[in-house]
């Protein structure tokens, strides 16, 4: 295990858990914020790797409290672990779109860490992470109806989930979009949600310092004008239902499973 350090100030960092296998799985980015004596992780994955990424981020935190379970949303590859996180962190808190809270249990999540797993309302919130606040940002339909993004201005960090992910990326930074784009628009055209979702989130994030964009799978972009390429290339993009009105037909009679 070794760490990847995306911020490094007085008493706040970021880092990545890096060089966990994944098998057969989607590779995921597990981030964690530390503030002070306190700690955030999130997106902290499937039940395969919970002992190792529980395990790492005891030694990233350095002491630290975890605090905070940040979960953007529904998909196994974030929350089908949280039981055993919420049982060996007694003092952590989870959180999910409010959409989802009662889908949690499903994933096998005792009824004794039921009642801390909080609900995160629609319209986003703040959430106070040591001595700073974090900036929890609605993200709806990007890919999941209930989705949500962090930005953290200390660092000036936006994690953005799904959105910005990349397959197939040899490199863990990229400070241009030059041959990254490639690697991003299939996944981006079939999994965003819809043009209107999409072009409402650029309007909103664009509001914000931005140094880095730190997706749940690929590649993290660095730089102000990587960031700001990378809202401009998603504006040019057909996503979703916008894209795939195609696919909206009854299968023709010789399509059949085989």
């Amino acid at each position: 295990m070794s760490e990847l350090v995306l911020f490094d100030g007085p008493d706040h960092r970021n880092v990545v858990v890096e060089e966990l296998d994944t098998g057969e799985g989607v590779p995921c980015n597990q981030h964690i914020i530390v503030d002070g004596k306190e700690a955030m992780i999130l997106d902290p994955g499937g039940s395969k790797l919970f002992t190792r990424v529980f395990a790492a981020t005891s030694k990233l935190t350095k002491g630290a409290m975890l605090k905070h379970i940040f979960l953007s949303h529904q998909d196994p590859d974030i929350v089908a672990a949280v039981n055993g996180w919420l049982m060996t962190a007694p003092k952590a808190t989870g959180w999910v779109s409010e959409l989802w809270r009662r889908f949690v249990p499903h994933f096998g999540s005792d009824r004794l860490v039921y009642e801390r797993i909080n609900g995160i309302p629609d319209a986003g919130m703040r959430m106070t992470l040591g001595q700073r606040d974090l900036v929890i940002l609605p993200a709806h339909f990007l890919h999941s109806c209930g989705n949500f993004h962090v930005y953290d201005p200390t660092s000036k960090i936006l994690y953005t989930g799904d959105l910005g992910a990349s397959l197939g990326a040899p490199e863990r930074v990229v400070h241009s979009l030059d041959g990254h784009t490639e690697r991003m628009e299939g996944f981006h055209v079939r999994y965003m949600g819809s043009n209107r979702a999409l072009r409402l989130w650029i309007e909103m994030v664009r509001q914000l310092d931005i140094e880095i964009i730190a997706p749940q799978h690929g590649a993290f972009m660095v730089g102000k004008e990587v960031c700001s390429d990378f809202l401009d290339w998603l504006g040019t993009l057909d996503v979703g239902v916008d894209a795939l009105e195609h696919l909206y037909a009854v299968p023709a009679e010789d399509v059949a499973a085989k």
